[in-house]
């Protein structure tokens, strides 16, 4: 038989009666969900006291009270000081770059997000799109870096702010999602050697925090390295998030492979396919496809984990944050301030969610070629 259903036209005049889809079920009331039964009651009736204290005092405090509006002084009469935010939101952002070539941050920022814009549509995926992320990201370097075109060279200690976050969340995935592929093919290697070797480095970056990964890439690598080569704290930092996120993609990527049938192994071998390319063309798609949902916490986790690189000297978001509340004029308000900072990373975890959701839902994945 065909593998296509017959119209219904035809399977009516056969005799046969195609089967019906079953009704649309009915959306349940609000009140229902609320109050349906006796612990949802207690439940909701718990949540709407609570909700009725502290409401009332956040609002008070931070719209009521608020000082928009004046300076340091206004904000010691109380309420939350917003106007803290307006005179520092260039040192969040931007940390200590000078305030002169901070166009220059910025125009990195707005380079990766056109490019993640770009990037969204499954039938983008292809290799134009990957040598734009390639010059995308290195005209972000060289931005910010200078030297070159008449800017003016600036150090990575003068880095920070939201840059440092954007820019160490790229490109430690994109330096740790290859070596990620390379430690799960390797785990499920025939060859004890390489499997052993991709089992012992995936135990013991996962044995380990990432500050004590980082602490090993600001003290240990500097020795380890010939006598007079060095690397700046970005590159420490780098090094030690791309370890760190190679290692748990890997275990996600793992899993993923496990769920791949063996019999689409087989099949691709027997139409004469080599190993690379019965991996690249069959196995890979498959396997990321059924683990997205789980790359995406292991890249939400590691655009926060990039808050933890202060150990090295680098300044990103929340340490620029910790920064401005040291000025002495203000009366340090910290709510507000990790407020802000909390509102950013919320954006952009936020963002990934839901674009991974959206992608998971897809019937294919097969858009890019």
């Amino acid at each position: 038989m065909s593998g296509t259903s017959a119209p219904p036209e035809a399977l009516a005049r056969a005799g046969v009666v195609a089967p019906r889809p079953p009704p649309p079920r009915a959306p349940k009331p609000l009140w229902r969900s609320l109050f349906g039964d006796a612990l949802s009651t207690v439940i909701s009736v718990l949540g709407f006291a609570g909700l009725a204290t502290l409401l009332p005092r956040l609002l008070s405090w931070a719209v009521v009270h608020g000082v928009w509006t004046g300076g340091a002084e206004a904000c010691r009469e109380g309420g939350a000081c917003w106007v803290f935010l307006r005179a520092k939101a260039r040192l969040i952002l931007f940390g200590i770059y000078p305030p002169d070539q901070q166009w220059r941050p910025m125009a990195a920022i707005l380079i990766i997000l056109g490019l993640t814009l770009w990037s969204l549509a499954p039938s983008r995926w292809n290799f134009r799109t990957l040598a734009a992320w390639v010059l995308g990201a290195g005209l972000a370097l060289l931005l910010m870096s200078g030297g070159v075109l008449g800017l003016e060279p600036e150090p990575t200690s003068a880095w920070g702010g939201l840059p440092i976050t954007l820019l160490l969340t790229l490109l430690s995935l994109a330096f740790g999602f290859p070596m990620a592929v390379a430690l799960a093919l390797g785990r499920r290697s025939e060859m004890p050697v390489v499997r052993w070797l991709s089992v012992g480095t995936i135990e013991l970056v996962r044995g380990l925090p990432l500050v004590t990964i980082l602490f090993v890439a600001s003290i240990l690598l500097p020795i380890m390295l010939p006598d007079g080569v060095d690397i700046d704290n970005l590159a420490r930092a780098l090094a030690a998030l791309t370890v760190f996120s190679a290692a748990y993609i890997a275990e996600v990527l793992r899993g993923g492979l496990q769920g791949v049938p063996i019999g689409q192994v087989e099949a691709a071998r027997a139409l004469g396919m080599s190993w690379w390319g019965t991996t690249r063309r069959v196995v890979l798609p498959q396997a990321i496809g059924k683990v997205i949902p789980a790359l995406t916490n292991t890249v939400v986790v590691i655009v926060k984990n990039t808050s933890l690189v202060l150990v090295v000297g680098l300044f990103d978001l929340l340490s620029a944050g910790r920064a401005a509340l040291t000025d002495p004029q203000w009366p340090e308000p910290y709510v507000e301030t990790y407020l802000f900072v909390a509102l950013i990373y919320f954006a952009i975890c936020f963002s990934i969610s839901r674009y991974t959701f959206w992608l998971e839902r897809r019937p294919a994945l097969g858009g890019a070629r």
